[in-house]
């Protein structure tokens, strides 16, 4: 069996973005990923820069050659998981109801369904990620060698994962149960992991906390824990705690040394000291509220990676170089 990474974060930590460097960081000698969409946001399309994906795999970027550059790069292929047309394969993979379900389509009744009991919407998508990992090609071979799923967001992923815990329970026999059941051994085999994306805010930290709390009573093995959008420290210790203090001393002679203006009461120099000091305290409030934060992830005690912010945005070639440097940072 191939290994299912499972991507989630509190909204706005860019978990989509950190699911894509993922894919194709995975993506090297050779290797053949899947990125796989189950919101239906489009947001894969978008950061590859490429036409929506259609629910079909679909190549949509080849990896950097290795570090050594003896093997040239992997595939990274995509899907967006619809709910309607994945129960309609359901239907004809467990009850070969091909005709009639495109019927019931006709009807309305796959998107009442797909609607109406998002339990079973869960399911749906679940169960297409976990066939994708257990596909193998004519040569028994497994088609991917890693499966990356863009899941939902850190407050509902342990239900989202586990409903089929939840359906297996409620059909005791049959296709149903079966299906829930194969794909429970797929979501809590050790070939899965759950990572979670987080910025260095208490809010998101909180709710990743929480989120490895509740995976981990389910059953489900939780992965790493990606810090996105990192900012470097622009002062060093000392200068933080003088910023932290509002210190005056030597600023204004600093600044007239730089070509300023003298350093007396009331010329250039001294006017700009009382901004600069505020930035520099916002700064050093940040630093010390990030450390904080950094020092509550560590203690959960899972492997961190840390990824930077990107000051122009993520692009493409954005989303290579935080591929590359997850890479950097080891296996995940």
């Amino acid at each position: 069996m191939s290994r299912l990474h499972v991507v989630s974060g509190k909204g706005g930590t860019g978990k989509t973005t950190v699911a894509a460097a993922l894919a194709l960081a995975l993506a090297t000698e050779g290797r053949r990923t899947l990125l796989v969409e189950v919101e239906g946001r489009q947001g894969i399309a978008q950061l590859f820069e490429t036409e929506a994906l259609p629910y079909e795999e679909r190549k949509i970027a080849v990896a950097p050659a290795s570090d050594s550059g003896r093997r040239a790069g992997g595939e990274v292929h995509a899907l967006a998981i619809d709910a309607e047309r994945a129960l309609l394969d359901y239907l004809q993979m467990f009850y070969k109801l091909g005709s009639a379900g495109r019927a019931l389509k006709k009807l309305g009744a796959i998107d009442f369904a797909t609607t109406i009991a998002p339990g079973l919407r869960d399911v749906l998508l679940t169960g297409k990620a976990c066939e994708a990992v257990r596909r193998k090609d004519k040569n028994g071979r497994f088609v991917y060698d890693a499966v990356v799923m863009d899941a939902p967001p850190t407050g509902r992923i342990t239900r989202f994962l586990n409903v089929n815990d939840e359906v297996a329970g409620l059909a005791k026999i049959g296709p149903i149960h079966n299906q829930a059941q194969a794909v429970m051994r797929v979501l809590k085999s050790p070939e899965t992991a759950v990572h979670l994306v987080t910025l260095l805010e208490e809010m998101p930290v909180q709710e990743t906390a929480d989120g490895v709390e509740e995976l981990r009573a389910a059953g489900i093995p939780v992965g790493g824990i990606v810090i996105n959008m990192t900012r470097p420290a622009l002062l060093d210790n000392g200068d933080l705690d003088i910023a932290a203090r509002g210190a005056r001393t030597g600023v204004a002679k600093a600044l007239s040394q730089a070509g300023l203006g003298g350093a007396r009461r009331g010329g250039l120099a001294d006017r700009l000291i009382d901004p600069l000091l505020e930035q520099a305290r916002e700064h050093a409030e940040r630093v010390e509220l990030e450390r904080a934060e950094y020092a509550e992830l560590t203690a959960i005690g899972l492997p961190t990676y840390e990824l930077e912010l990107l000051p122009e945005g993520v692009d493409l070639a954005g989303l290579y170089h935080l591929a590359r440097d997850l890479r950097k940072q080891g296996p995940i």
